[in-house]
């Protein structure tokens, strides 16, 4: 039995185990309308792709305890400083200097509203939400940017106050580790292993 592929970094450089990829036995595709006569075959495989955070790892990271990291611009010359980005920027946009890493949970706790929503009735694949996606833009006082996310229960509404949840039981180190409920949800509410 094979191990899947796993990855730690020691000294700056990658240290890969295990298998990365799995080759299978295909399927044949008949033709239905003609005998079942043999038209290919099918070429399953099943690929482990190494995907780097880089710099946005401490954003990904802090999901899972629960903090929402953004980042702000510090730059004494630069014309835009003391921005705020949320989505994590590592950059600033206007003077290009690295921004500095802050936490803005209690921000977002406080000031988060829905800016405007979609909700998703159909969607593609690899999707790993419940449908209907209800998907949200979120604003904060004080933050120039806006995040794009999903509320987690309740219906969306324009202007509605919404906090922040986190997947810290079982966290998969993506994006779904954080989600948005009404402000006023009792934490028995939650989706399981979600907490505020």
């Amino acid at each position: 039995m094979s191990m899947t592929g796993q990855v730690q970094i020691k000294k700056g450089q990658y240290k890969i185990k295990g298998d990365f990829h799995h080759l299978e036995f295909g399927e044949p595709i008949r033709m239905a309308d003609e005998n079942w006569r043999l038209a290919g075959i099918t070429n399953p495989r099943q690929l482990t792709h190494i995907h780097s955070y880089g710099g946005e790892a401490i954003f990904f990271e802090n999901l899972s305890k629960g903090k929402l990291m953004a980042t702000r611009c510090d730059n004494k010359k630069c014309e835009t400083k003391g921005s705020i980005y949320q989505p994590f920027r590592i950059h600033c946009p206007d003077c290009l200097g690295k921004n500095t890493v802050i936490d803005m949970t209690d921000i977002a706790k406080k000031t988060a509203k829905i800016h405007t929503f979609m909700v998703c009735e159909r969607s593609g694949a690899f999707n790993l939400l419940d449908k209907p996606i209800k998907f949200i833009n979120i604003e904060f006082d004080g933050v120039c940017t806006i995040l794009f996310s999903y509320l987690a229960i309740g219906e969306p509404k324009m202007g509605m106050s919404v906090v922040p949840i986190f997947q810290k039981l079982d966290p998969t180190y993506t994006i779904l580790d954080m989600a948005w409920v009404p402000k006023g949800t009792k934490e028995n509410q939650l989706p399981k292993g979600f907490s505020f």
